[in-house]
């Protein structure tokens, strides 16, 4: 919301300048976004008459004008604006004037012919980016006044920031009450008057809604005058809330919500039939809107209408064929409260919103009605003339909003506060705010006002409390408290430390949306039913991820669109599964992952080394390295995400923890990919585990190395033939590792041969060679025993 300082101080004036009032404003909880000033620095302008204005001798579109501009003797001033005429007032810039941009006006010579000043536009002010002739002033405009005194321009412009239940503070009178309470200055709100009716003549009101619109008041006014100006000053307050004035009648009515917080609504009373209809649509029923939008009413859409059609949406738009016009000449005067449940949300489905909705769906002060009509009625008969009926008002008293008194506990409320505020302080400080305060033995009854919605439980007094009492105020007291070292297990390490560890290894952490698209998890993970969300935040995200991996794909394509095709991420966070049926308790398991993605060169373009796409086995040192110096075996796998020959099954201790692989070529194509990324997916759990240290004597002896080549079917897994080895392996084995693997020539084609070589060392004696053969013969007849393996000969 936008209002000029100036306005703000005829309600409450307190001995603060722009910046302490704006600070005041913001830690009462009206939080000021922004303060501008009105118009930005110059000097030496004054208001001025034009007394004559001839034709430039030398110039066909310049004037020669003599000016009053208050001084003993009339100024010669060139002139080139079109609208300049003879008895015309207008801001003058005298010689010593600067202007905006530093603009300093001298003396000067225009076509020959001498010029002692400038007369200005709007833009040259920097009042406006109108620059289509002179500014125009009213009549009365005293000559000779400094044009900043007499346009109010040494004003500030705040812009505040209200949360949805402060809309009490949506008007001057509301951030005035605000002011004066935690200012403790003097009120001044409107004197409003009511009206006396000069005629009998009513409209009839009829409330077909009465939960939806409990309130509704209305009156005629006639012989109005709608072609009548709106006062300068009007205008001017309008403008400077960010309200564009539009006719005298409608700019009343913004004035008077701005005032007072109060929307109204003019119809032309010539236009209506019969009494007044506050009710819900009919079927099929249209309303044609003043923004020129023909809609059709939803069936929970409140309407005003007469006896034969619908008028306007309430507290959101009037209608244009009941719309008042520059001809209107009788109005009927609409002030109404509309429920917040009513209104909510129902402008928004239209497409548009209003000030009048914004208002009425936060709250607006449900015995203001009548007030804000009266005061209405008295603006628009002393701008636009007329006469005034009655004040015609239907209550639907019991659908008023209730206003409960909560109980407040002093005690609990100097607990929460962490200071020390007595009874009476506390008394005090909430009928500040208008709140009526009871005593109920050590605990007060507190009953809000009509235009506080915020107010429900004790909770919201303790706030009223902190607020008023002053943010400031409260001193920030350090916590103290004795603090102990907690113990960490050496059998686990943090997950700090674990994305330190991958961050080394060159990957980029990401944090990706828990709900995803469901395509996803049908390609990855071959998921048909994945858990819906009743109310995504987007419709393509609209189940809960069972894999990371979709997210890193998704990460890899926005890169690859813009042209970054090295691209290694990670990411450590929940997936999302349903329980199997024969569990104890039906639910969701969140099961904790790593995930991550490598894609393009193996390393940054260099001249040290060649370009190689990063392939499978790179990603296995990079898996290998966070688990070391634990092992990790790997079995061919089957998966709907990956390569079918270019995939792995991650196994620590015996179990399966995760999985290893390049993406299936097919999602390669379908996601643009380029070229395939490697990914694994493994569980948190897992990674997170650390084994504990343990010493071990270190060898002095010499090592034995013995290569073994063993022929063994295509099907078997080198990994198997590495645990069968190391199970049958003695003490003296520190090492068996695979070094090759050929098909081809000599070897039949249902059978690879697998080298390995063995490493043996004791710690206490060098092996003889009787020893290392035994070990040797002792592998080879455990492979042929449990593999079927056999040892390669020369010939093979």
């Amino acid at each position: 919301m936008q209002f000029s300082e100036q306005w703000l101080r005829t309600f409450v004036d307190p001995q603060l300048d722009s910046a302490q009032l704006g600070h005041l404003l913001t830690m009462a909880g009206l939080e000021v976004e922004e303060a501008e000033p009105a118009a930005p620095a110059f000097s030496g302008v004054v208001v001025a008459r034009i007394v004559e204005a001839d034709k430039h001798p030398n110039a066909d579109k310049l004037k020669l004008c003599k000016v009053d501009a208050g001084g003993a003797e009339l100024l010669q001033i060139v002139c080139g604006a079109p609208n300049a005429a003879a008895g015309m007032k207008v801001p003058c810039a005298r010689v010593g004037a600067v202007l905006p941009g530093d603009f300093a006006i001298k003396a000067a010579k225009l076509r020959g012919v001498e010029s002692f000043g400038m007369l200005c536009s709007a833009r040259e002010l920097g009042l406006s980016e109108d620059h289509g002739g002179l500014y125009a002033l009213p009549d009365d405009a005293p000559v000779g006044a400094d044009i900043r005194d007499y346009l109010g321009l040494d004003d500030t412009l705040f812009t505040i920031k209200l949360t949805p239940n402060r809309a009490d503070c949506l008007s001057l009178s509301g951030v005035a009450r605000e002011g004066a309470a935690v200012t403790g200055v003097e009120l001044r709100p409107v004197a409003v008057i009511p009206v006396a009716p000069s005629f009998e003549a009513r409209r009839g009101i009829v409330l077909d809604a009465p939960q939806a619109c409990p309130r509704y008041c209305g009156r005629i006014l006639r012989s109005v005058d709608a072609r009548a100006r709106t006062p300068e000053w009007m205008v001017r307050r309008l403008a400077r809330s960010g309200i564009r004035a539009i006719s005298a009648l409608v700019d009343v009515t913004n004035y008077v919500m701005l005032e007072l917080g109060q929307p109204l609504h003019a119809f032309d009373n010539t236009r209506l039939q019969g009494a007044i209809h506050v009710r819900l649509p009919q079927e099929g029923e249209t309303v044609l809107l003043l923004n020129e939008q023909t809609v059709t009413p939803a069936v929970d859409t409140l309407l005003i209408a007469d006896e034969s059609r619908a008028l306007a949406l309430a507290g959101i738009m009037g209608g244009e064929e009941s719309g008042i016009t520059l001809d209107t000449t009788e109005v009927f005067l609409e002030s109404a409260f509309f429920a917040p449940d009513a209104i909510a949300g129902r402008a928004r489905s239209y497409g548009f919103s209003s000030d009048a909705s914004h208002r009425f769906e936060r709250g607006v002060d449900f015995e203001l009605a009548r007030i804000a009509i009266e005061r209405a009625t008295r603006l628009i008969l002393d701008i636009c003339g007329g006469e005034a009926g009655p004040v015609e008002e239907a209550v639907a008293a019991d659908a008023l909003p209730a206003r409960a008194p909560v109980r407040l506990r002093p005690a609990r409320a100097r607990r929460v506060l962490g200071i020390t505020l007595d009874d009476q302080a506390m008394l005090e400080l909430l009928r500040r705010v208008h709140l009526a305060v009871e005593r109920s033995g050590d605990d007060f009854l507190v009953t809000p006002p009509s235009w506080r919605f915020d107010i429900e439980i004790e909770e919201d007094l303790i706030e009223e409390l902190a607020r008023l009492h002053g943010y400031d105020n409260i001193p920030a007291v350090a916590p103290q408290g004795s603090l102990m070292m907690l113990p960490r297990s050496e059998r686990s390490r943090p997950v700090w430390a674990l994305r330190h560890l991958v961050a080394a290894r060159g990957y980029q952490e990401v944090i990706n949306f828990a709900f995803v698209e469901e395509a996803w998890e049908r390609d990855f993970c071959a998921n048909e039913e994945p858990i819906r969300l009743a109310n995504p935040i987007a419709s393509q995200l609209s189940v809960m991820r069972s894999s990371l991996i979709g997210g890193l794909i998704g990460n890899l394509a926005t890169n690859r669109k813009r042209q970054t095709d090295r691209v290694r991420v990670f990411e450590i966070a929940r997936t999302f599964e349903r329980k199997a049926d024969g569990e104890p308790v039906a639910g969701f398991h969140q099961v904790m992952k790593l995930a991550a993605l490598a894609a393009g060169t193996v390393v940054p373009e260099q001249w040290g080394e060649k370009a190689r796409n990063v392939d499978f086995y790179d990603v296995k040192g990079d898996l290998e390295a966070l688990f070391a110096p634990r092992r990790l075996d790997f079995e061919r796998l089957s998966h709907p995400a990956l390569h079918p020959g270019r995939a792995a099954s991650v196994r620590l201790d015996g179990r399966s923890i995760g999985i290893l692989g390049e993406l299936h070529p097919v999602w390669v194509q379908r996601y643009e990919l380029g070229s395939a990324p490697v990914v694994f997916e493994i569980e948190l759990d897992a990674l997170l585990a650390a084994e504990m240290p343990a010493c071990a004597e270190i060898s002095r002896m010499p090592a034995v190395t013995r290569d073994l080549a063993l022929v063994v079917g295509v099907e078997v897994n080198a990994g198997k033939v590495v645990e069968v080895l190391r199970a049958a392996a003695p003490a003296i084995v520190r090492e068996i590792e695979l070094f090759d693997v050929y098909h081809g020539k000599g070897i039949d084609p249902d059978k690879k041969s697998l080298a390995f070589r063995v490493s043996m060392q004791d710690t206490q004696r060098t092996l003889e060679e009787g020893e290392v053969e035994a070990v040797v013969t002792l592998l080879v007849r455990q492979a042929e025993a449990v593999l079927g393996a056999r040892l390669r000969g020369a010939g093979d």
